[in-house]
């Protein structure tokens, strides 16, 4: 089987990426993590197999695939970046590749191969990002066609979180499909997660990315899938004539709910099954909800050594396309399908030719005479044998000089001297990011062509991680030491928005550069500040009452309005909670509507109607006839000065009255 070749790490593609280490290799591409030089940012670079590079109906599709990918929008999606073609120096054929998104992580199938079996609330983490990240897709027109634990990555999404689950290749077999070096005869996809109707007629919707996802989902809760066999065939065959099987059989803990819902995602009839993958999601959310399952933290796994391979048979067989029959009433509606046709029988074995006729006796000295002869040309073609061997050149090469060169340089310099390089990273503070800082063996080392050189290129200086407020100590800690920087503890602050004990904040801030081993101070919370009394504001204006309230750390809000006999109108009345009491942090400010009666004796009657009234009291008037020429106010009540509720009636009296 062909591979993805070694030594394109090191190189440039495009003049733009970098490809540094090896990540995956599978039977039509491997994946590279890389940098993006122009952006200096780090990406993951899958460069499809070499043989698909001459054949145009592959790279106009590859191309086609890759911009619709790229239209894809979503966090649960593996953003493409770019998409491109190069022939890289020493390299005989082009190569096409993608730059995607570097999810820093593994895969589903690594948490299975960890987990075996996730349990319920866990599965549902992940299944829900999966199927939004496919819902995306089928909005947008698309179907992924290929949905697999393989395809479902799992990176971090900050230092102290959880993983993110995003969904990656979207296009990329129906891009193989279209290329010269497969048959229209063969079916390509993942056996264990097709859908029947990709066995049978090669046709794909977004139905059958939900029977998919569906095994997938069984996958996740049982450790095992629905459907095994000797061959790819026999295992396709399945997924066209037998139901999958509940779930409950191999996990009878399972809740009948989402024992029910697996079964209609995976119907041989693609009618039978949610629209699509929102209304999948739909259901499962709603299945979560019946439940009572909150979502958890999906763990990371670790990412695949390096030269681990894919099984290629697993991930993406080529299986003979399966021809139908004539309709058969099934279960679900499907059909049953004709076995694929035999090989045909070897043509039978010719008969042995005839032994060669003995030689004849010859005379003995002639034959010692060739004897002789035979082995002065032997010796005589050995020795010519050996001077081309020793004439080709040498067979050892010198470690060149590679300290303060960029790691695409030195790779170059290395493949130049027929040395491959193997490249690590560490911190430095003196050697600046992606520059070579040492190899082993030392520059000036002779070796054996071919040989393998370490090359260790710096990272730079460390940089402060980005921790988030409320963190515990002993994930600040993991996280700073991961840079290889000290931790020290300051002194504790009332915070708040962070629990007692957690992370209030670092110092350094997050991001900025220190030296190896440097220290970081992280400041933990004694949460909230306690408060002191509330002060007692009765009596005194609004606005001054807010302002005491705000300088002692509380938060006034207005309570309103309400009738005091002691407290002149504007003024507060009380607070809730009252004054001299602990514990909140809010406090209601209530402020007093009475009315203070205005002295109007001795003022004519319409003057001290009026003048009441525009206090916001009634009149009860009497007199005013002008009793020997007087018309003047000469009892009131209430008294002048008293505190009143608003609209109270005030009796006038003049002389006599």
């Amino acid at each position: 089987m062909t591979r993805t070749q070694p030594s394109l790490v090191g190189t440039l593609l495009e003049r733009r990426y970098r490809v540094d280490r090896l990540l995956a290799r599978g039977g039509m591409s491997a994946v590279y993590r890389g940098l993006d030089t122009r952006l200096d940012r780090a990406v993951a670079i899958k460069i499809m197999d070499p043989r698909f590079a001459d054949d145009r109906s592959f790279v106009d599709r590859f191309v086609r695939e890759a911009r619709s990918a790229a239209q894809l929008h979503h966090p649960n999606v593996v953003a493409v970046h770019d998409q491109g073609f190069d022939t890289p120096m020493g390299q005989d054929t082009g190569l096409a590749f993608l730059v995607m998104e570097l999810v820093d992580g593994g895969t589903l199938r690594d948490l299975l191969a960890e987990q075996r079996q996730l349990d319920v609330p866990l599965a549902l983490s992940v299944a829900e990002p999966v199927l939004a990240a496919l819902a995306a897709a089928h909005a947008a027109g698309l179907v992924h066609r290929d949905v697999k634990p393989e395809n479902v990555l799992i990176g971090r999404s900050g230092p102290l979180t959880g993983g993110v689950v995003k969904v990656g290749d979207f296009g990329l077999v129906r891009a193989v499909a279209s290329a010269g070096t497969t048959s229209s005869s063969v079916i390509l996809g993942t056996v264990a997660y097709l859908a029947p109707e990709q066995v049978a007629t090669g046709d794909t919707t977004a139905r059958s990315d939900v029977y998919s996802a569906g095994i997938l989902l069984y996958e996740m809760l049982t450790g095992a899938l629905p459907y095994t066999g000797d061959t790819a065939l026999s295992v396709a065959y399945r997924h066209v004539n037998d139901d999958v099987p509940r779930p409950s059989e191999l996990r009878p803990d399972l809740p009948p709910a989402l024992d029910e819902l697996i079964l209609r995602a995976t119907r041989r009839d693609p009618e039978q099954r949610p629209a699509d993958a929102g209304e999948f999601l739909a259901e499962l959310q709603a299945v979560r909800a019946e439940l009572g399952l909150q979502p958890v933290a999906v763990p990371v796994p670790p990412p695949p050594d390096e030269d681990r391979v894919a099984d290629v048979e697993r991930t993406m067989p080529n299986i003979p396309a399966v021809q139908q029959t004539m309709p058969v009433s099934g279960p679900r509606g499907t059909r049953a399908m004709t076995r694929a046709p035999m090989p045909p029988t070897p043509p039978p074995a010719q008969p042995p030719a005839a032994a060669p006729e003995a030689p004849k006796p010859r005379d003995r000295r002639k034959v010692i005479a060739l004897i002789v002869a035979g082995v002065l040309v032997l010796g005589g073609l050995i020795g010519a044998f050996a001077y081309i061997l020793t004439d080709s050149g040498p067979t050892t090469t010198t470690v060149p000089k590679l300290a303060g060169l960029t790691q695409a340089e030195a790779g170059d310099q290395l493949r130049a001297a027929k040395l491959n390089p193997r490249y690590s990273e560490e911190f430095s503070n003196s050697v600046a990011a992606n520059k070579v800082i040492k190899v082993d063996p030392a520059a000036g080392t002779k070796l054996d062509q071919d040989a393998t050189v370490s090359v260790v290129v710096s990272k730079g200086r460390p940089k402060v991680p980005d921790i988030r407020v409320g963190a515990s100590l002993a994930d600040a800690t993991k996280a700073i030491q991961e840079q290889q920087l000290k931790v020290a503890q300051g002194t504790p602050e009332y915070s708040d928005t962070a629990p007692e004990g957690t992370v209030v904040r670092v110092s350094p801030a997050a991001g900025t550069p220190v030296n190896v081993g440097g220290q970081v101070t992280v400041v933990l919370s004694k949460g909230p500040e306690p408060l002191p009394p509330v002060p007692d504001v009765t009596g005194r204006p609004k606005a001054e009452a807010f302002q005491l309230l705000q300088q002692a750390g509380f938060q006034p809000e207005d309570g309103g309005e309400e009738f005091s006999q002691t407290v002149p109108a504007g003024a507060v009345t009380r607070t809730d909670p009252p004054a001299n009491s602990t514990g909140s942090k809010k406090i209601k400010v209530y402020v007093s509507n009475a009315v203070q009666v205005p002295d109007v004796r001795f003022k004519q009657f319409d003057e001290a109607a009026q003048i009441l009234r525009t206090a916001g009291l009634d009149v009860d008037r009497k007199g005013g006839g002008g009793h020997g020429g007087f018309n003047f106010v000469m009892q009131q009540d209430p008294q002048p000065g008293s505190l009143v509720p608003k609209g109270t009636k005030v009796k006038i009296r003049g002389f006599g009255d």
